[in-house]
């Protein structure tokens, strides 16, 4: 048997293990994620094998982290492609507020038992809309942004929401409580952006 044949053998091997220790479903595919199909839960493997799953706080901590990220660099964008003082008081009011959210939670996952490092690496779909954002400029760009400052404090509300109430990290799950009214009062602005 070759090396090349064990390599594929090893997840084959620890998947009939796992469904042999118990009555959960599980299947791999050719990427080596097992994927635990009655709960649901992806569950990587590293390189040596171990599963490593990310855990609620470090989910929570990298959409908020996202979040953050793609606020920032929307109002940079109203800073040069904006035509309404108001949406560019706004944009300057983001980048103040979610600079404080990112410190806020990066500070609290470092406090989590263990501690966990948010990753603010927009996702493709977050890339893509500031793409597409940046080549507005004018009332065009007022009105996308508007829409879509709307859209993105709705889901952070969202976020931050059930993470105060259901987190399973102190010190993330105070410091959504904390972020929560913040959020409110920012989507409270985001549906008074001129959209014309």
């Amino acid at each position: 048997m070759t090396l090349h044949n064990l390599r594929y053998l090893t997840p084959l091997a620890l998947a009939i293990g796992l469904a042999a220790c118990g009555s959960k479903t599980t299947t791999i595919d050719t990427t080596n994620t097992v994927t635990d199909v009655a709960s649901n839960t992806d569950v990587a493997m590293n390189a040596t094998g171990d599963a490593a799953a990310a855990t609620p706080a470090q989910a929570f901590a990298d959409k908020a982290a996202k979040s953050d990220a793609f606020e920032i660099a929307a109002a940079r964008l109203a800073a040069t492609n904006a035509s309404s003082a108001a949406v560019k008081d706004f944009a300057t009011k983001m980048i103040a507020a979610h600079t404080d959210s990112t410190i806020k939670i990066k500070k609290a996952a470092e406090g989590a038992a263990p501690a966990i490092v948010p990753d603010a690496t927009l996702t493709d779909e977050q890339s893509a809309k500031l793409a597409d954002l940046g080549k507005l400029k004018g009332a065009d760009f007022d009105k996308a942004y508007a829409a879509g400052q709307v859209a993105a404090h709705e889901e952070a509300l969202a976020l931050m929401t059930d993470y105060a109430a259901n987190g399973d990290a102190p010190s993330l799950k105070a410091a959504a409580g904390e972020i929560v009214p913040v959020v409110k009062g920012h989507l409270v602005m985001a549906r008074a952006l001129p959209a014309k």
